[in-house]
């Protein structure tokens, strides 16, 4: 490759780790935030559920761009084992690991995703429950590797993002909250005459 090729390819994977980083916070929030159906901001119930799909599958996309990437970037000197193995990379290998376990992990939350229906609810909510343990890895990884590991934005960023994660767990952990659907009561509909009940 030559260098402008090598130098867009670099900026390609610096780029779409950190706006995956961004997403993968949004949707998060939004499934922390709006768990039971909840409408927010607006939206109704079905529009949250369809915004927080749309931005996990958005990074996922932008990871896989990311590693893809990184895999035709000479400088970064990434091998198909390194995407797949935690912790065997040669290049800062726990930094770097780390980004592997959330591939890793990523893989397995995604395809159980699109198998839920095949592999039922109590599968899909027991693996879903992983991306409590996705997201600050992935948060880790861009802190420790990378070209942009030590620059103040990228920290900023990162604050911010575990900032809005930390704020929604403790929203859903408080008592401000109250679970939707462990107590619904079901509507009654008024009789109308001449029609028995």
């Amino acid at each position: 490759m030559n260098t402008v090729t090598d130098q867009a390819a670099w900026m390609l994977a610096r780029g779409t780790g950190v706006v995956a980083l961004s997403v993968f916070t949004l949707a998060l929030v939004l499934g922390v935030v709006a768990r039971s159906g909840r409408p927010l901001a607006g939206l109704g119930r079905f529009g949250v559920n369809e915004l927080h799909r749309t931005a996990a599958l958005t990074g996922t996309t932008l990871v896989a761009v990311h590693v893809g990437t990184l895999m035709i970037d000479p400088y970064a000197q990434l091998r198909w084992f390194d995407a797949v193995v935690p912790f065997a990379g040669q290049f800062k290998p726990l930094w770097q690991g780390l980004g592997t376990l959330a591939v890793d992990l990523l893989v397995v939350i995604t395809v159980v995703s699109l198998l839920r229906h095949r592999l039922g609810p109590r599968v899909f909510r027991a693996v879903h429950w992983a991306t409590y343990g996705l997201w600050p890895v992935a948060a880790l990884h861009a802190l420790g590797n990378g070209t942009d590991a030590g620059a103040t934005w990228l920290r900023v960023l990162v604050g911010v993002c575990t900032v809005s994660v930390v704020a929604s767990v403790g929203w859903r952990l408080s008592g401000h909250h109250r679970e939707r659907g462990r107590k619904r009561t079901p509507r009654t509909l008024p009789r109308r005459q001449g029609v028995p009940a």
